[in-house]
């Protein structure tokens, strides 16, 4: 099966792109297409224990199973902003 996978913030950095396709075995798991995507781009495997999956725009979990077709967004924690809290 093909699924298309979109990479966001600093996955997409290090990977060099935003999106790709990977062909994977019927009844594969996001765990698996984790795996495989570690395995076609090695500069993202150190991010991929701290994203968020999400398949066809909600949220998954890594036991999730996949369909022919599916779309996986690897979201990266985010962070950043000032943490100043300003009173009125």
């Amino acid at each position: 099966m093909r699924i298309h996978v979109r990479l966001f913030a600093i996955v997409r950095e290090k990977a060099g792109v935003d999106h790709l396709i990977l062909d994977l075995p019927p009844e594969s798991r996001v765990a698996d297409a984790a795996a495989a995507l570690a395995r076609q781009l090695p500069a993202v495997t150190a991010y991929l224990p701290r994203v968020a999956f999400a398949v066809n725009e909600a949220y998954a979990t890594t036991a999730a199973t996949l369909r022919d077709g599916d779309e996986l967004a690897i979201i990266p924690p985010v962070s950043g902003g000032t943490g100043c809290a300003h009173k009125l």
